[in-house]
């Protein structure tokens, strides 16, 4: 069994069985999708445990991923991987370029606007193609009793003014009635 904790961060998740050979599809997060293969070890969330596995290979195949993990000789023993999550550890990812995020490190920052009024904390995020968005929870509740929610694109220098990591706070031009 392997903690895992902030040193390490989900990167994919395995699909189905590919084959009859052990090999699984994966669906990736990273970008390009096929960087997911380039990290070693993994480690897998197998039934709420972490273990670690090496992958012997892996490729693009049509339009999806395949990989081939070490011991998993046939369809059955690669069946038991689906829907697991993959993570690596974190000090495997390159370091961001300036202006650059890991959607990992905005979770949980504090969104204050130019007002400085405070409008939730960054739940996850979203690709829409055009730009990412941050999803905004706000504890206070809506009109419909739950958390208040709000999208709020992630362009920097338009709607983000700045990250600030150090203080885990989000600067934003953003209306808080929007």
């Amino acid at each position: 069994m392997v903690p895992i904790d902030q040193e390490f961060v989900v990167v994919g998740k395995i699909s189905t069985p590919y084959g009859i050979k052990g090999w699984v599809k994966l669906f990736s997060y990273t970008d390009p999708i096929e960087n997911i293969l380039q990290y070693q070890p993994w480690f897998i969330n197998h039934k709420g445990v972490w273990k670690k596995v090496a992958i012997e290979q892996g490729r693009i195949h049509g339009k999806t991923l395949v990989a081939h993990i070490e011991a998993v000789e046939d369809r059955d023993s690669a069946e038991q991987f689906k829907g697991c999550e993959i993570a690596i550890q974190r000090s495997q990812l390159p370091a961001a370029e300036p202006g650059e995020y890991y959607w990992i490190d905005l979770i949980g920052l504090r969104v204050i606007n130019q007002q400085g009024i405070e409008l939730g904390v960054v739940d996850h995020l979203m690709e829409t193609g055009a730009n990412d968005v941050l999803v905004i929870r706000d504890k206070k509740q809506d009109n419909k009793g739950g958390d208040k929610e709000r999208l709020i694109p992630f362009v920097l220098n338009e709607f983000i003014k700045s990250v600030d990591l150090d203080t885990k706070t989000i600067h934003v031009d953003w209306d808080a009635d929007f």
